[in-house]
């Protein structure tokens, strides 16, 4: 599988499908490429806010291409033309060629409308994306909580998508107590550097998992950037 990372929380997963994650573009200073410019056919939004929907919308438009989210967001996105498929808390989607399970994240939730009105959307939630015999867990915007043992258990992703940048999510000891628990074979930082507030080393975050001691590979991308997993 292939994994992009297009800034702070977006991701393109490549395999059998294109799997297009949190597409948060316009607007977003690292993202290096337009909304446009994306082929997906399938988008995954872990939570309503703009940094994470972001482009979603007119991505689907344009792509045909259905959003996968919570119930609730999913009613809210319906309105404006674009399929979606609503699922929740420990469902499965089996899709085409890949699975996607929603698993929880321990954040905020809401969405706001065109008019600036904020909108209730349901709980924030996480993905494990099977695809090519590859799992990989993107965490959403959360902070480490113990369940994410359980989430390790169950499903056994090969690769973690995780928030390192503090401040809105958990930052990198809390990252590092993650990948404890889930014990991926890899991990990628995201969630940091894209504002002031969550600038973070990711250096810094590769070197606390090895002072840790933990049998886990950093893989530490540019926007733009891509890793290739191969079991």
């Amino acid at each position: 599988m292939k994994i992009t990372w297009l800034g702070h929380a977006a991701f393109l997963l490549e395999g059998r499908a294109k799997v297009l994650i949190d597409p948060f573009l316009t607007g977003n200073p690292n993202a290096p490429v337009k909304p446009e410019e994306v082929e997906a056919d399938y988008i995954l939004v872990t939570h309503g806010h703009g940094d994470h929907l972001g482009d979603a919308v007119e991505i689907a438009k344009k792509n045909n291409a259905p959003i996968i989210c919570i119930h609730e967001l999913s009613r809210i996105l319906a309105k404006y033309d674009v399929e979606t498929m609503g699922m929740n808390m420990g469902g499965t989607a089996r899709t085409g060629s890949i699975a996607v399970t929603m698993v929880p994240a321990w954040h905020s939730a809401d969405v706001e409308d065109e008019k600036g009105n904020i909108i209730s959307a349901g709980l924030p939630a996480g993905f494990v994306v099977s695809m090519d015999g590859v799992r990989v867990y993107h965490t959403g915007d959360t902070d480490v909580f113990l369940d994410m043992q359980l989430i390790g258990e169950l499903h056994k992703p090969d690769v973690m998508l995780v928030p390192i940048g503090d401040y809105y999510t958990m930052g990198i000891a809390g990252a590092v107590k993650a990948l404890e628990l889930v014990k991926p074979k890899v991990a990628i930082p995201m969630h940091y550097n894209t504002f002031p507030l969550v600038e973070k080393d990711p250096e810094d975050f590769r070197k606390a998992v090895k002072a840790k001691g933990l049998d886990v590979e950093v893989v530490i991308l540019k926007p733009g950037e891509s890793y290739e997993y191969n079991k």
